[in-house]
């Protein structure tokens, strides 16, 4: 019973998305008449032992680019028949799509004239889908910065996701519920995360400016653990959209955090110089930063996130596999560190070197966390 109501409510939904669609398409016709309908449908349906679908596009747009100059003779036929093999060489390098890095070449049948809807329907076949993901790219006419492709995907028959593709947005990901897709998803997230840290130069300072004191294997394993706790919590809300901070705030509170760190760094180890007897009661506030702060880096790794386009069909798993994958950036990172640091304790003249580093490198990290305040508030150029 509550299958069946769940087929119900997506079948509902489909057809209020396209009705919406058509009754747009009347609106901008009734105003632009010279363009009735800047819209394309991609229908696709994915089963065990093939991938068939149907491109549908509107008359006006195919005679535009095969410069016919009345397009209601596209619904003609004769006429379709004499342009078929020019249309689709033309809409086949306009879409493209692919299944990890192969590309998929739909074998394309007739095409068949849809009279009442002034659009033209042109069904294909795909070869099986391989790797559990499927990889869809289409500007099928970018003469018209208004058009958008309509693209729903069924597998084994039930809607399972609906995405509108344009020129500014023109590329989309499905991945399949079978253990290839889930591991799809997976692999896919994780590299982001991965990627993202290695490329984040402001989280990887913030994370090494909180390690530069030093401190016990618990010590530091607690302030990573603080810092992983609090960005996967926000990172999490504003993902899922439970709650949602605006760059412009996020990104020059990531510099100011950068710099927070480093001016403690200074202020602590001026604390140990002057008073050695009390260095291993110095306070340490790292872990309670890590947590704080690691909220509004949290922020700036859900932007990288939704930048990269989260898939509704697995929206757990992508959103917890691209956590793990910033964990293990953060963790190879944090092991270098701390392997550079033990062989540098056995170097001579290790203590007198370590406190001129920790004074260099504190300095270092308030330097850049200064710029990129600046250049985030709009004082300083981009580069």
């Amino acid at each position: 019973m509550l299958l069946r109501y769940k087929q119900f409510v997506r079948a509902v939904t489909s057809f209020l998305i396209h009705t919406f669609a058509i009754l747009a398409a009347l609106v901008i016709a009734g105003s632009a008449a010279a363009h009735p309908a800047p819209f394309s449908y991609l229908d696709l349906y994915l089963d065990n032992d093939k991938v068939h679908g149907a491109l549908v596009v509107h008359d006006f747009d195919a005679a535009h680019e095969l410069r016919i100059e009345k397009p209601e003779m596209l619904l003609h036929a004769a006429t379709v028949r004499a342009h078929q093999e020019a249309l689709i060489a033309l809409l086949k390098s306009r879409l493209r799509l692919r299944t990890n890095d192969d590309e998929l070449i739909p074998n394309w049948g007739e095409i068949e004239v849809l009279t009442e809807r002034q659009s033209l329907r042109l069904p294909f076949v795909l070869d099986r889908l391989a790797g559990g993901s499927l990889g869809i790219e289409a500007l099928l006419f970018p003469y018209d910065a208004a058009h958008q492709t309509f693209i729903n995907v069924y597998e084994h028959g039930e809607l399972k996701q609906q995405v509108i593709l344009d020129s500014r947005h023109q590329t989309t990901k499905f991945y399949s519920g079978s253990l290839q897709g889930r591991w799809a998803v997976v692999t896919t997230f994780v590299q982001a995360g991965m990627h993202h840290i290695f490329i984040g130069p402001d989280h990887i300072l913030f994370l090494l400016g909180l390690l530069l004191l030093g401190g016990s294997w618990w010590r530091l394993a607690g302030i990573v653990t603080a810092f992983t706790l609090a960005h996967s919590i926000t990172l999490s809300f504003a993902a899922l959209g439970v709650l949602y901070v605006s760059p412009v705030i996020v990104e020059p509170a990531i510099a100011l955090s950068i710099i927070v760190v480093g001016v403690d760094n200074l202020l602590v180890n001026r604390q140990r110089r002057s008073s050695p007897q009390t260095a291993g009661t110095t306070r340490d506030l790292r872990i309670w930063m890590a947590a704080v702060f690691g909220l509004i880096h949290g922020f700036g790794f859900a932007a990288v996130l939704l930048e990269f386009g989260l898939p509704r069909e697995a929206l757990a798993w992508s959103l917890a596999a691209f956590n793990i994958g910033v964990e293990l950036g953060q963790l190879f990172i944090v092991l270098a560190l701390i392997a550079a640091g033990k062989i540098a304790t056995r170097l001579p003249g290790y203590r007198a070197a370590a406190e001129r580093f920790l004074t260099l490198a504190s300095a270092a990290v308030i330097a850049a966390g200064v710029y990129w305040l600046l250049q985030r508030i709009g004082l300083v150029p981009a580069a």
